[in-house]
C-alpha cells in the first residue's frame, strides 16, 4: 500500500485527522483539489470574522462620540481594502496548514480524488492521472451552497456566500435569501458599509434554530442598520434579468423586493457526487454517508466525518469528529463526542452562543426545567463599555437543579462558552456555578449572576 491513510478534504476536518494520524504512527497523505484548509478557512469561518472585524472597527469609530471621542475628516470604509484584508487572512491560514501538514510528515496529493475501489483512489490534476493505494480512507470532503430549484446561483445576480466573500464591489442593494448565522452575519456586515439590506425568511422569525427572544434581540439591531425583514412569507416569483426583483407573500399582502444582487444562504448540501462512492458501494442518505458511532461507513476501511454525514455542520464538530475516528482506526478506542452538547456561535453585533439545551427544545421535550435569564444591562461591564445589549439564559432540570444549557446574547459571549462546556460536561448545578467567584467587572459574572436568579439569590437584579 502507497498510504496507511489517505483523507479525502482538507478542511478543519480532513487536515486534523491527517496530522493526529501521522503523530499516532500512520503513514498518511491527504488529497485536496484547491487551497488547504476547506471551506472554513478559506471561504468561511475565518473570513467571515475578518470581515465581520473590519464592520465592528467602522461602527466604533462612527459611535466614537459617546465615549468622549471627537473624529474630525470624512470616515471610509474602502471595501476592496476591506476584502483584500479577509482575503489575504485566508491565504495565511490556508498556508499555516500548509506548514502544519509539512511538520507532522503528511503528504499533500494535489488534485480532484475519485475512489476506485476499495483500496485505491485516483487523483487527476494538472500534471495527469495518477493512483494511490490505502489500508484506511477518511472522507472528508465537505460542503458547498445550496441551490433553490428556482435561484441557481450564476454568481453574478444571484450569488452564495463563497461570492459574498469576495466582491468587486460594494453593491448598492442585497436581498438575502434565509437567515440562518450565515444570512444574519452577512447583512450584519453589508448593512454596516451602508448597503440596503432586505432579510427574507420563509419561517416565523429569523434565526429560525435559535429562541423568539434571540431573534427578537438580533432583529433589533438589524433594524438599527435599517435592514428589512421578512419573516414567516412565501417566495412567489424570482426575475434577474435586469434589476433583481422578488415577490413575497407575506402576512401584510403580497410584496416586491428590487436590489442589485441576491444572496442564497439557504443552507448547505454535502459534497458527495462525482468522487465514485458507486464503485464501492457506499450507503448514502438524504444527500449524507451512512456511519456507525465510529464513523465507519458500510466498507469497513472507509470512514466519513464532518459535513457529508449526519451531524451538525460545524467546523469544531468535524475536528472532533477527526480526533474521534483517527483514535478508533488506531486504538479502538469509542468515540464519545456528546452531540447534545456542540456550541454553536452567530458573530453579529451583539453575538450570540448557545450550547446544550435551548427553551425552544426544553418546550418539544416536555421538559421539567427552570429558565434564568439575567440581562446583561445589569453588569457594570456591559454599561462600562457601551454594550448593554443581550441577556445569558440558562436552563436547569428542575428535579437536580443541574444545567442543561445555555443561550448567551452579548457582546463577545462566544468567548464564554468554555465555561458553559465545562458546566455541561461535569453535571454542573446552579449551586456550582454561583460558588465559582467569577472576576469583576467581566460579562462572564451574568453566568454566576444568573444561576444566582435560579436559587433566588441574586443581589444585582
Amino acid at each position: 500500500m502507497d498510504f496507511d491513510l489517505i483523507i479525502l478534504g482538507s478542511g478543519p476536518g480532513g487536515y486534523v485527522a491527517a496530522i493526529r494520524a501521522s503523530q499516532l504512527g500512520l503513514k498518511t497523505a491527504i488529497v485536496e483539489k484547491e487551497n488547504l484548509g476547506g471551506v472554513c478557512l478559506n471561504w468561511g469561518c475565518i473570513p467571515t470574522k475578518a470581515l465581520l472585524k473590519s464592520a465592528e472597527v467602522l461602527q466604533n469609530i462612527e459611535s466614537a462620540k459617546n465615549y468622549g471621542i471627537t473624529i474630525n475628516g470624512e470616515i471610509v470604509a474602502d471595501f476592496e481594502k476591506i476584502i483584500q484584508r479577509s482575503r489575504k487572512i485566508a491565504l495565511q491560514m490556508s498556508k499555516g496548514i500548509e506548514a502544519l501538514l509539512k511538520k507532522n510528515n503528511v503528504t499533500v496529493i494535489n488534485g480532484f480524488g475519485y475512489i476506485t475501489d476499495n483500496n485505491t483512489i485516483t487523483v487527476t490534476s494538472e500534471e495527469g492521472t495518477k493512483p494511490y493505494s490505502f489500508t484506511n480512507m477518511i472522507i472528508a470532503t465537505g460542503a458547498r451552497a445550496k441551490e433553490l430549484p428556482f435561484l441557481k446561483i450564476d454568481s453574478k445576480k444571484v450569488i452564495g456566500y463563497k461570492e459574498a466573500l469576495n466582491l468587486s464591489s460594494l453593491p448598492e442593494s442585497l436581498t438575502i435569501i434565509g437567515s440562518g448565522a450565515i444570512g444574519v452575519e452577512m447583512a450584519y456586515f453589508y448593512a454596516s458599509l451602508g448597503t440596503k439590506i432586505s432579510l427574507v425568511e420563509a419561517l416565523p422569525h429569523i434565526l429560525p434554530n435559535e429562541d423568539k427572544d434571540v431573534a427578537e434581540q438580533i432583529d433589533r439591531t438589524l433594524k438599527k442598520l435599517k435592514v428589512k425583514t421578512f419573516a414567516d412569507c412565501k417566495i412567489i416569483s424570482v426575475d434577474t434579468e435586469s434589476v433583481c426583483k422578488i415577490v413575497l407573500e407575506t402576512e401584510k399582502g403580497v410584496q416586491e423586493i428590487t436590489s442589485e444582487v441576491i444572496l442564497s444562504a439557504v443552507g448547505i448540501t454535502a459534497n458527495i457526487e462525482s468522487i465514485g462512492l458507486e464503485n464501492v458501494n457506499i450507503s448514502t442518505e438524504f444527500n449524507k454517508i451512512k456511519v456507525d458511532t465510529c464513523y465507519r461507513t458500510n466498507v469497513s476501511n472507509i470512514f466519513a466525518i464532518g459535513d457529508v454525514i449526519n451531524t451538525p455542520a460545524l467546523a469544531h464538530v468535524a475536528s472532533a469528529e477527526a480526533l474521534a475516528c483517527v483514535e478508533f482506526m488506531v486504538h479502538q478506542k469509542t468515540p464519545s463526542i456528546n452531540y447534545a452538547q456542540i456550541p454553536s456561535c452567530i458573530y453579529t453585533k451583539p453575538e450570540v452562543a448557545t450550547m446544550g439545551m435551548t427553551e425552544k427544545m426544553a418546550e418539544k421535550m416536555n421538559k421539567e426545567v427552570d429558565i434564568s435569564i439575567f440581562p446583561l444591562a445589569a453588569l457594570g461591564k456591559a454599561t462600562a463599555i457601551g454594550m448593554r445589549e443581550g441577556f445569558v439564559k440558562l436552563i436547569f432540570e428542575r428535579k437536580s437543579n443541574k444545567l442543561l444549557g445555555a443561550t448567551l446574547v452579548g457582546a463577545s459571549v462566544t468567548e464564554m462558552l468554555g465555561e458553559i462546556g465545562l458546566a455541561l460536561k461535569l453535571d454542573a448545578t446552579a449551586i456550582d456555578i454561583l460558588h465559582t467567584v467569577h472576576a469583576h467587572p467581566t460579562i462572564s459574572e451574568s453566568i454566576m449572576e444568573a444561576a444566582a436568579m435560579n436559587l433566588g439569590e441574586a443581589v444585582h437584579i
